[in-house]
């Protein structure tokens, strides 16, 4: 089969990029609005963009042509947090996912612990071995949407939170400990499973 987006339902297009491109990793970005109230949201569309410096990239739909609060909260305040997902975290991670209101925090819905950050407001996940302090680089919206679009937000890390318990010798990470999920398509996530190596070229 062969389809051309243009002509398909923002739904089937959708259907078909999640089921495809997978897995995608899942940050879990906490941010805060201007009266200090802390929100905490899951986004898959997400990755690591460079490390030199190093920045983060994740993308919002904007369903129905209405921003989400972390859209919101990211683009006036300028700062945010990414923390990582783990197996044991997925539920609590899924329940932040309930569309709450403004002043509502996903953090009292969720019964997740917030820590406070070093350097940004939004306070992290105390619970996720991995947080990431993040400014606002650069935003964009994507063009000729059906259904509201996506916004592109591409943050560069500040401070790095990582538990002793999942770090090795040289930088490393203990991937037993640490035990990531990733998105899958529809309510389907995965683990990491089994892991094979392949050597770079030299």
């Amino acid at each position: 089969m062969q389809f051309n987006p243009d002509d398909l339902q923002q739904k089937e297009v959708y259907k078909l990029l999640t089921g495809l491109i997978i897995p995608r990793p899942i940050a879990w970005v906490s941010t805060v609005n201007e009266e200090g109230v802390p929100n905490l949201a899951p986004f898959s569309y997400f990755n690591a963009v460079g490390d030199d410096p190093p920045h983060l990239m994740f993308s919002i739909s904007r369903s129905g042509h209405l921003n989400k609060d972390t859209l919101n909260n990211i683009l006036k305040i300028k700062e945010f947090v990414v923390n990582m997902v783990t197996e044991e975290l997925a539920e609590k991670m899924n329940s932040t996912a309930h569309p709450l209101q403004p002043h509502e925090s996903e953090f009292e819905f969720a019964d997740v612990k917030p820590r406070v950050s070093v350097k940004v407001k939004p306070p992290l996940v105390a619970e996720s071995p991995v947080s990431m302090e993040c400014v606002l680089v650069h935003h964009y919206n994507l063009e000729q949407h059906k259904n509201g679009g996506s916004t592109i937000i591409i943050g560069r890390v500040i401070h790095m939170h990582v538990t002793d318990e999942i770090l090795l010798d040289n930088f490393h990470i203990n991937l037993d400990k640490y035990q990531p999920i990733s998105r899958l398509a529809g309510a389907n996530y995965a683990k990491l499973g089994e892991l094979f190596t392949i050597k770079r070229p030299t």
